[in-house]
């Protein structure tokens, strides 16, 4: 039988009749990544030994005749920006080249503890920084629908991975649209959760106001279950709210009848592809024709969204990176002199030229004299783009847009622009200023490219984007379309 694509509910029911064992289900991940990942280059680690060994535990546990979790026995693969306890963590990057973490992720623990198996570390742009998956240390990661096109990034090889059926689902992060726009680049469900609601202990930071906690998978009804685990207050992160973790998967309503959908006009730019926008736009009449009612909504200050996040991300940036430094952990240079040099030489030779670029504009920024022209004044525009997604959703319950302007584009093409991320994430950024939950869901093709419909939600409102997207794919195939790959 072929376990490839199957979701969660129809994995979690072959285990809990002993159709298929844990450790079967681990193999025979285990040989399709060997067959098929030097294709795509989506992994960095695997973790074959601990992989199979966490299986026999679950088999074990299946077989007391207990009652099983919703992810018990099930592979799934990480983003290594996650920390693992005994599993190299690298962040895609040099200078953490050999780093083997002492502890867990709050999230990875969370998962742990339902007798997952994880699978291997998924490849990323180095640190996060980037959308196109091309700047990681180990190489770029390759879109299965094309192997010439980038799957988008920062979450490469967590959307390459599922996207191909290496693994059932995958862990990812996003600090502006890293789990949105790969996920609608390679065709696969997205969850970007509330800014707060997924624990960022254990996760390597980026922007630490903005950085989410996620996952990709092939249904919404799947990532509800896998926000259900992950998702919840923990003391050990101070931004995670006090907000109680509903049962989402057990409380969809996939029945839209008299849910208000908003359809925010700044959303649909001129330079949009056609065949995205016809795309979405047939997204949007499905979900019409099932008994939502369209709203149009004015978002106006949309337009600042990719100018506040090129301040604001490189300062944290620059702040967070700063803890690698050549002496702690990580990469430390075999040629210096003195302490400075150790520094200097352990970070230009462990950083690659997207971080330090980040690293530079962001000490740039906040640096005496420019603190308040550029970053405070950033800070005060994203309170206005805050202030206006608050009073929008006084008027509707979701809001429905494109994931991205673009299918994927060539390997190569962002490297030509140094703009490119901004522009790629430009439909996910506001959002992420924002700390709104979000979906990218499947809803078509352009040039026989996936095309991904985002709904994005209020704050703490996973709930009702779950039930929008589970709606709209009750009622289409398009997240049961899965590329060839050979």
């Amino acid at each position: 039988m072929n376990y490839e694509f199957l979701e969660l509910t129809e994995l979690r029911k072959l285990l809990d009749e002993k159709k298929v064992s844990s450790v079967e289900l681990t193999k025979y991940f285990l040989n399709r990544i060997k067959e098929l990942d030097p294709k795509l280059n989506s992994f960095i680690t695997l973790a074959e030994e601990e992989a199979l060994q966490a299986a026999r535990e679950a088999d074990e546990y299946i077989a007391s005749e207990g009652e099983n979790f919703p992810l018990t026995g099930i592979p799934y693969a990480s983003k290594d920006l996650f920390v693992t306890k005994g599993i190299r963590s690298t962040a895609a990057s040099k200078i953490l080249d050999n780093y083997i973490p002492p502890y867990d992720a709050t999230a990875i623990a969370k998962i742990k503890a339902q007798k997952a198996v994880l699978i291997g570390k998924t490849n990323l742009d180095q640190f996060a920084h980037g959308s196109s998956g091309e700047t990681s240390a180990y190489g770029a990661t390759k879109n299965p629908w094309d192997t010439e096109r980038m799957p988008g990034g920062s979450s490469s090889g967590s959307a390459s991975a599922v996207s191909a059926g290496l693994v059932p689902w995958a862990t990812a992060t996003e600090t502006g649209g890293s789990i949105r726009q790969p996920a609608s680049l390679t065709g696969v469900s997205g969850w970007k959760p509330t800014y707060g609601r997924v624990s960022r202990y254990g996760v390597m930071a980026m922007g630490s106001s903005l950085d989410s906690i996620g996952a990709m998978a092939y249904s919404v009804r799947d990532l509800a279950m896998i926000a259900e685990v992950m998702s919840g207050q923990d003391l050990k992160d101070s931004t995670t709210g006090p907000v109680e973790v509903p049962a989402y998967s057990k409380l969809i309503n996939a029945d839209l009848k008299g849910i208000k959908v908003g359809i925010p006009k700044q959303y649909f730019i001129d330079d949009m592809e056609s065949g995205v926008k016809s795309a979405v736009m047939d997204a949007i009449k499905e979900l019409e024709k099932q008994g939502a009612t369209l709203v149009d909504v004015d978002l106006p200050n949309t337009k600042y969204g990719s100018l506040v996040y090129a301040i604001v991300c490189p300062s944290e940036v620059s702040s967070n990176l700063a803890r690698y430094d050549g002496i702690r952990y990580g990469h430390v240079t075999g040629d210096a002199k003195d302490l400075l040099e150790v520094y200097q030489k352990s970070r230009a030779e462990g950083f690659g030229d997207e971080a330090k670029r980040r690293i530079m504009t962001g000490t740039y920024v906040l640096s005496a004299g420019y603190y308040d022209a550029y970053y405070k004044k950033a800070q005060r525009v994203r309170r206005l783009i805050i202030n206006e997604f608050e009073e929008v959703f006084k008027q509707v319950d979701v809001l429905v847009c494109p994931s991205t302007p673009n299918v994927a584009a060539k390997l190569g093409h962002a490297a030509q622009d140094p703009l490119f991320g901004y522009i790629a994430d430009q439909l996910n950024i506001p959002g992420s200023l924002a700390g709104l939950p979000a979906l990218s869901v499947p809803c078509g093709f352009s040039e026989d490219l996936p095309v991904g419909l985002q709904i994005i939600g209020p704050q703490w409102g996973e709930q009702k984007i779950f039930n929008v997207g589970a709606g709209y794919q009750e009622v289409t195939e398009w997240h049961k379309q899965h590329p060839s790959i050979k």
